[in-house]
């Protein structure tokens, strides 16, 4: 196996791989973007924190439910574009389009109002947006049928996607900065006409502020993303799907029977028994960390800097712009480069143990003193995530040929790449929950100028021991992972013989 090259035919261009990764780069900035901008719907339009809550929750049910229907949808699709590529098409410019209109809402206008206009832009941005995200992850997924090369195209992509999180913690400074996306002198004119006391006069300043900069940097955001996103629709070539036969009939009048068979493919994607363990190590190792998430800047600001957000400055942003730079050039390589070495089960294993190792450094890296110690855990652990969606993404793709060669055509890379993300954004919503069920547990006041040392203590302790222990977890899990790199390639053969190809 270490003297295995890959044949020509299943290696992917650099040019293909490059526009890969400018779709991922959409994947991740979108939610990433949408992640600091739903802040601002309380300091900047008012919105109550309880409807807001709703408008974060609401929609993702919904999208939660139109992943599996374009999955399947780009399964059956026959077009000489191909299955994926001219849903990927309008998807990128539906999803820049309707999230720059999104975020145009103004202050002025009635809570009810933003909140019914949020909430309908929203699940209309998440459709134009599932038909753009569904479909490119079951293009990755079979671009190649290489063992080695789908973890090489998969460790690209994760790269290029990681550049959003280098600039994602960014947009909180310039969304407040009155300096980078000045307000209208209308604004300012409006502002002072309102005869305010000063300090009335300052808060509806910064309101104006944050939300023109929210509207803004919406717009660019937007158009990054229709930009980049269109990219993999033009250049990436997925699997020959001319004579690929057993595909459904796409049309109004097979409504009825299109969900039928839906549900018949979900439940043998369910049946698939590798698949459940990458959902499972997924689902632990994704959502322990994101029950933790915030929690390393409510320590900065509250353990090191006594809840002085002035003094914590942006120490938060380069916490996670350093983590975003150390996954890209430094773990996602290394992770690749384990998967080829040892194979993708152990390259998981290894790298999701020298997680564990960065979140127990967690518990020595916030000192007041010398605060360049928040940089020392993140080399061990960028290995949590780095690995995980390299690695996952890569296993998958194996997984959709043991899938043909159990249940025959058609291949179904978007239901099991739209179910596995299911899976995601469903356990984020929970992690969300506990999360915010774990500062509550600890005593966390967010109103409270400073925390006792009590709550320091156990959230600093919970910062640690949760993503340790589903790290831990899931490395029990994937123990028994058994979609080896020979039977990988014996499942290659076995398709290559019973379709014809030479």
């Amino acid at each position: 196996m270490k003297n295995y090259v890959t044949p020509v035919r299943d290696r992917v261009p650099l040019g293909q791989k490059a526009a890969f990764g400018a779709g991922h780069l959409v994947l991740n900035l979108l939610p990433g973007a949408l992640g600091v901008f739903m802040f601002f719907l309380l300091t900047a339009f008012g919105m109550d924190p309880f409807l807001a809550g709703l408008l974060g929750g609401l929609p993702r049910i919904f999208d939660a439910l139109t992943d599996p229907i374009m999955g399947f949808i780009s399964d059956n699709t026959n077009s000489k574009w191909g299955r994926r590529r001219p849903y990927i098409f309008v998807g990128a410019i539906l999803s820049g389009i309707l999230f720059a209109l999104l975020w145009q809402m103004n202050p002025e206008n009635s809570q009810s109002y933003n909140f019914w206009y949020f909430l309908i832009m929203s699940m209309v941005f998440l459709i134009g947006n599932t038909m753009f995200a569904t479909p490119l992850v079951g293009l990755g997924y079979e671009m190649t049928s290489d063992y080695n090369e789908r973890t090489r195209l998969m460790a690209f992509s994760q790269t290029i996607g990681q550049i959003a999180w280098m600039i994602v913690p960014w947009f909180w400074i310039i969304i407040s900065d009155p300096n980078m996306l000045p307000i209208s002198a209308e604004d300012v004119s409006r502002i002072a006409s309102l005869g305010l006391s000063e300090a009335e006069s300052a808060k509806v300043s910064l309101e104006a502020v944050q939300a023109n900069g929210v509207r803004k940097l919406s717009i660019i955001v937007g158009v990054a993303c229709l930009i980049l996103g269109v990219l993999p629709a033009f250049f990436c070539k997925g699997i020959d799907s001319a004579n690929m036969d057993n595909r459904k009939k796409i049309t109004f009048s097979t409504l009825g029977s299109n969900m039928k068979d839906l549900f018949k493919g979900i439940a043998q994607v369910s049946k698939n028994k590798p698949f459940l363990k990458l959902c499972g190590a997924t689902f632990l190792v994704f959502n322990g960390f994101q029950m933790v998430a915030s929690f390393s800047f409510f320590i900065i600001v509250f353990y090191m800097y006594k809840g002085s957000y002035a003094d914590a400055g942006n120490w938060p942003a380069w916490f996670s712009t350093v983590t975003a730079l150390v996954t890209a050039f430094g773990v996602i390589p290394i992770v690749s480069f384990l998967a080829n070495k040892f194979g993708k089960r152990q390259a998981f294993i290894i790298s999701t143990a020298l997680s564990i190792i960065g979140y127990i450094l967690k518990w020595w890296a916030f000192d007041k003193d010398n605060p360049f110690l928040i940089f020392m855990p993140i080399p061990f652990m960028a290995f949590g995530l780095g690995g995980l969606f390299t690695l996952m993404m890569s296993m998958t793709a194996d997984v959709c040929d043991l899938d043909e060669l159990e249940n025959g055509m058609p291949r179904k890379e978007g239901t099991f790449g739209a179910i596995y993300w299911w899976m995601v954004k469903l356990g984020q919503a929970l992690a969300l929950v506990l999360g915010g069920a774990v500062l509550k547990f600890v005593g966390f006041d967010g109103a409270a100028a400073q925390q006792s040392a009590e709550t320091m203590t156990s959230l600093r302790l919970a910062d640690v021991i949760i993503p340790s222990v589903t790290a831990g977890i899931a490395i029990l899990i994937m123990w028994s992972y058994s979609l080896s790199e020979s039977r990988a390639k014996k499942i290659k053969e076995q398709l290559i013989e019973r379709r014809g190809e030479l």
